[in-house]
């Protein structure tokens, strides 16, 4: 509980001090641009404000500024004190990552409960970043205010993206036969990551509409390898037989159905078929959560069976090793967190969970029947009683079924915001499947999942 109290008028002194320490965060310039409307790239993270090829990230002045008004605002003197006037004058720099101590002293008293104070704002080693003096109207009466339901805000920022980017840019382009990428988004995806080394494309499909795609994007296709196949599914069989090859290392979808992809890799003769059923997985950056969420399975396994979910579980797994999860903590859903005989779904989670305690399936923690609230929200697993080291921190979250897993997937991108690459496991190579609401963002990530993917496969 926080509470504030404030120092009346009538119990002021010349001298009297207080201090508030604050650390400066890439977020808070990201709230301070918003809430401005002051978008100068040089207060922006992750942006070369003034062309030096450096990201600047240096707090605005008025933002520290701001940071003498919590002082005065929450202790000298506290609540129900007004601001009259403000003097600043700005003798230094901050940046985010910066510890800032914003400092105030009671320097003169006026009738009227008018008081002035020394302001200023410094670095933890006393260099000052600004100073000046504060007039306000301090309260004429003692009050304190106990836990203020202040709302809560999350910047809808992607780091945990940008962290696979970084991961991924120093591998080799990952030489990736694209199927059909016969309109403008599904061509872009292909090109962006070009730019970014992530996949070295070759184009498979209508040389006629990939032509006619580039124009439109303005896109200049040079150097780029074109395999003219107009019909879908011949444009798929052959992307499949690139990777037999040797000349692609992963495929990417593009303008066709999922299912023309899929029956080109199922092929018992010339496909890429393994041991593993395929399973999508997405990886979903999600605001406010500290790491990486995989769903699975959102996209191709509709009524999975037990076995089906062996290979779903070891797939998700498999793909968040290879993206730097150390050990994943797979939660198996259900409507309930109880084996209930008659939920199927409670019964397949709590085998599952039995056979990767057997070694059945290796390299995560496995736990289940957990519902959806408990698998994510530790305060909501303590409430019930569950325990273990996946209930509340579940990394994977691997649904009963594909209605199930689209909606939990749909539902974090639409309503909380989040970003989601998707990858298809269990081929010999890495598939990449991109939906056309899909952003750039969206698109590079999923490359960068499965360049990493495919260099962490042996």
């Amino acid at each position: 509980m926080t509470t504030l109290s404030n120092t009346p008028y009538e119990s002021l002194r010349v001298g009297m001090e207080a201090a508030s320490t604050r650390l400066c965060t890439a977020d808070d310039l990201i709230v301070f641009a918003h809430a401005s409307g002051n978008h100068n790239p040089m207060h922006l993270p992750h942006e070369d404000g003034n062309g030096d090829g450096m990201d600047e990230a240096v707090a605005p002045s008025m933002w520290v500024a701001a940071l003498i008004s919590s002082v005065l605002g929450n202790q000298l003197p506290g609540p129900g004190t007004l601001y009259t006037g403000q003097t600043l004058r700005f003798v230094g720099r901050a940046h985010a990552g910066d510890t800032l101590v914003a400092k105030v002293r009671v320097a003169d008293m006026r009738p009227g409960n008018v008081v002035c104070f020394d302001t200023w704002v410094e670095h933890e080693d006393g260099a000052r970043v600004v100073e000046g003096r504060a007039e306000v109207i301090a309260p004429d009466r003692a009050l304190s205010f106990d836990d203020l339901d202040m709302p809560g805000l999350t910047v809808q920022s992607h780091a945990h993206f940008d962290r696979l980017l970084e991961m991924a840019a120093p591998l080799p382009a990952l030489p990736t036969a694209v199927v059909a990428p016969e309109r403008p988004d599904a061509l872009n995806g292909a090109l962006l990551a070009r730019a970014h080394t992530l996949i070295d494309p070759i184009l498979v499909g209508s040389a006629r509409k990939i032509a006619a795609a580039a124009e439109e994007l303005g896109a200049d296709l040079s150097g780029i390898e074109i395999i003219d196949i107009p019909d879908n599914r011949a444009a798929a069989l052959k992307s499949v037989a690139l990777i037999h090859e040797g000349r692609a290392k992963a495929l990417m979808k593009g303008h066709l159905h999922t299912d023309q992809l899929l029956h080109a890799i199922l092929k018992k003769e010339g496909g890429l078929r393994t041991n593993r059923r395929l399973s999508h997985v997405f990886v979903m950056d999600v605001p406010g959560l500290n790491h990486l969420l995989f769903v699975t399975d959102a996209a191709i396994n509709i009524s999975p069976d037990l076995d089906c979910k062996v290979s779903i579980c070891q797939n998700a797994i498999d793909l968040a090793l290879a993206l730097g999860v150390e050990q994943p903590k797979v939660g198996v859903l259900s409507a309930v967190e109880t084996v209930t005989p008659s939920i199927p779904s409670t019964l397949d989670a709590a085998i599952l969970s039995k056979m990767a305690d057997r070694g059945q399936i290796t390299g995560g923690l496995v736990d289940g029947p957990l519902a959806m609230d408990n698998a994510i929200d530790l305060e909501a697993a303590r409430t019930k009683g569950i325990k273990g080291l996946v209930a509340g921190r579940a990394d994977i979250l691997l649904a009963p079924n594909l209605e199930a897993g689209n909606m939990i997937a749909k539902e974090l991108s639409f309503l909380a915001h989040a970003e989601a690459a998707g990858v298809v496991m269990g081929a010999q190579v890495p598939v990449i499947l991109n939906s056309r609401a899909d952003d750039d963002k969206a698109r590079l990530a999923s490359c960068a999942v499965a360049a990493l993917q495919a260099a962490a496969k042996p």
